[in-house]
């Protein structure tokens, strides 16, 4: 019987499985690195481990730290949680020769499907349907292909190939990125299906003989190869969802399959079936499957792993329908480039439970308010699943939830997502893999640029209440408020883009708005001379301004904005989406200026290759180098055509957020 769990892993899956150890009473032990030292699933645990360092290569991938770290803290068994080590035979292995229990599948099994080509040989003599798959590039000669990372999951290692002559390049990264990732750099090569549906069966063993499924799930919609929407049960044809039990049944029996684990597949438009890889591990949209069957699958997985018999031996019937989305520390707009910082605040509205059965909404969160999301690991901040009996009243409520979530401090996919589960294909299950390429409006923000001015004006009149709120003598005055009424307030703000929003006010002696206006980008009527307030913008009147809240009746309409404040920071939080703003200073400092077509460093991270010289000359759109962070490769184009004048930082070389990473001069228009 396992007494004392050891994790060996962090974030969210650590703080789920600590959530069913609690209820079963069973001790729990937390690895974690320096970076994560004050992390919730540190503080969730009953004890906890340094693990010296910050890179996943000093600290979740050594396994000799992990071992040593359960024998201090007396674990008598190890949970791989997903990522990381979860997959790595080797690893399982060494906890079953420390005499530790392992809570996952045998390592010969582990090895058996970690080896996908070897796993695709296996389960094709079993009459499993399989794609075209090479491991020399020289013998493709059919596009586009698909380059996989045969070590790992979670899109790390993927790329997409339209022709020959991009395949090498492809190669090459995937190869950095998958050793970068999994400690194994071996790639290999399939055919790639357009406009195919990712659908997988989440199967389970036991030791006594029985496998079983547990209903399929769907994934197809995935940005950069990584799932971030998933559903169950997958909307499928009865005839396909019985193949593709049966084929997801046949490979863990192939194996001997014990434990936890996902088949994947690729569901072609003409309805043909297609082997992807085989999971061996819980998978991260394991709570979609856990609502719709009523089963607790870590629960399943410790009660396996002490041999106990499978408490179900049949597919368990679907009750309702659930929706999990991932919600990630990233910028859509720009690539769904990683943010790094401080969340200031993690609230989302009409959570029902955390990692466990919900009727409605279930939040699983490695985050909390204050967390610090570090560049050392992957972007996921929280799943957000929604219960319902049916799957339009599941999106309409999930949707709901990531629209009023307060998320402040770091970008987040959360407008994307809303749009994904508002649309109208969505709705309709006209999904597949390339869904976001197809769709560009789902990138456009929830909140309309037109309303930004309101949004500032609210932004404004909050600041303004705190000032008044904090003045020593004559708090109850309006601000700016004058016996003769000369010019109006002006707090200018930079918004999405960076762009600026300049607002002009006025109250008068009563507190009302008497006038208001802005300058800026936005503005693209003419102000009268002499005064900054554009009569075109809508009549808005002043209800209430607290510090912390401000109601506006704008056009006879009321609407109520909760505004947070860190520093320069405003986060205002509206009916109709949310903006971060940052107030700027009336008087600012002077600021080193930075040469024309300096490129700079979205996010810390490390210059893995440098693919021009000084001096060369290259075109808008071209490679100039690649920076590596939070466990993905992001290329850095040229803005324009022109010259490489500097390239300060060589391959190897680690950079802070803001650092000059390539300047190119623009070329002097010829004419």
């Amino acid at each position: 019987m396992i007494t004392k769990l050891l994790v060996a892993n962090r974030g969210e899956i650590a703080r789920r499985v600590f959530a069913t150890c609690r209820a079963l009473g069973v001790a729990t032990v937390a690895v974690h690195s320096d970076a994560d030292a004050d992390a919730p699933f540190v503080a969730d645990a009953d004890q906890a481990v340094r693990l010296p360092g910050n890179t996943p290569a000093e600290t979740y991938l050594r396994v000799d730290a992990i071992l040593d770290a359960a024998r201090r803290s007396g674990a008598d068994a190890v949970h791989p949680g997903y990522g990381f080590l979860a997959e790595n035979a080797e690893f399982a292995a060494a906890v079953t020769d420390a005499g530790l229990t392992w809570v996952g599948p045998s390592a010969k099994a582990i090895a058996a499907m970690g080896d996908k080509m070897a796993a695709k040989a296996l389960l094709a003599d079993a009459g499993v349907p399989m794609l075209p798959t090479w491991t020399d590039p020289a013998e493709v000669t059919a596009f586009p292909v698909l380059v996989k990372a045969a070590a790992g999951g979670g899109g790390r290692g993927m790329r997409i190939v339209h022709d020959a002559a991009g395949l090498a390049e492809a190669v090459a990264g995937a190869r950095r990125e998958a050793a970068a990732a999994f400690g194994d750099g071996t790639v290999f090569i399939e055919r790639y299906v357009e406009r195919g549906r990712h659908v997988e069966v989440q199967i389970f063993g036991d030791t006594h003989g029985t496998v079983v499924a547990l209903g399929v799930r769907d994934c197809s919609i995935q940005r950069r190869h990584q799932k971030i929407v998933e559903e169950a049960p997958g909307v499928l044809p009865d005839d396909v969802r019985a193949a593709l039990h049966e084929a997801a049944v046949a490979a863990g029996r192939a194996v001997d399959y014990v434990g936890a684990g996902t088949v994947e597949f690729l569901l072609a438009p003409d309805g043909q079936v297609h082997f992807l890889e085989m999971n061996t591990r819980l998978q991260v949209e394991h709570p979609v499957t856990e609502l719709t069957t009523g089963l607790d699958l870590v629960r399943l997985q410790l009660l396996v792993a002490e041999g106990e018999p499978l408490p179900v031996t049949t597919t368990p019937p679907a009750d309702g329908h659930a929706i999990e989305v991932r919600l990630c520390a990233e910028d859509p707009a720009q690539g769904f480039r990683p943010a790094t910082g401080t969340l200031h605040r993690f609230a989302i509205p009409g959570v029902a439970a955390e990692f466990g059965p919900a009727r409605g909404l279930r939040l699983d969160s490695g985050v909390v308010d204050g967390s610090t999301v570090s560049v050392h690991y992957d972007s996921m901040l929280a799943k957000l699943v929604a219960w319902a009996p049916t799957r339009t009243e599941a999106a309409r409520a999930l949707a709901g939830a990531l629209a009023r979530a307060e998320l402040h401090g770091v970008a987040t996919n959360r407008d994307l997502l809303v749009r994904v589960l508002r649309s109208p294909e969505f709705a309709a299950v006209d999904v597949d893999t390339g869904f976001l390429d197809r769709h560009p409006e789902v990138f456009e923000p929830l909140l309309p640029a037109e309303q930004l001015p309101v949004v500032a004006l609210a932004a404004a009149l909050a600041a303004a209440a705190a000032r008044r709120a904090a003045a020593p003598v004559l708090a109850g005055l309006p601000s700016g408020w004058r016996n003769v009424p000369s010019f109006p307030q002006v707090t200018r703000f930079t918004g999405p883009g960076d762009e600026e929003i300049e607002v002009h006010y006025r109250l008068d002696r009563t507190g009302a708005l008497a006038e208001w206006g802005r300058k800026g980008p936005l503005l693209t009527d003419p102000v009268e001379e002499g005064s900054p307030v554009n009569t075109e913008l809508p009549v808005v009147e002043l209800v209430t301004a607290a510090p912390d809240r401000v109601v506006l009746d704008v056009d006879g309409v009321r609407r109520a904005f909760r505004v947070h404040r860190v520093g320069s920071s405003v986060f205002v939080d509206g009916p109709d989406g949310a903006a971060s703003l940052t107030e700027l200073p009336r008087l600012p400092l002077p600021t080193a200026e930075l040469a024309a077509g300096s490129l700079l460093a979205p996010l810390p991270g490390a210059v893995t290759r440098v693919h021009v010289e000084v001096g060369q000359r290259v075109a808008a759109g071209d490679l100039l180098l690649t920076l590596e962070a939070m466990k993905l490769e992001h290329p850095v184009l040229a803005p324009a055509d022109g010259v490489v004048t500097e390239l300060p930082v060589p391959a190897g070389g680690q950079v802070e957020t803001g650092a000059v990473l390539a300047v190119v001069d623009p070329e002097e228009d010829p004419q």
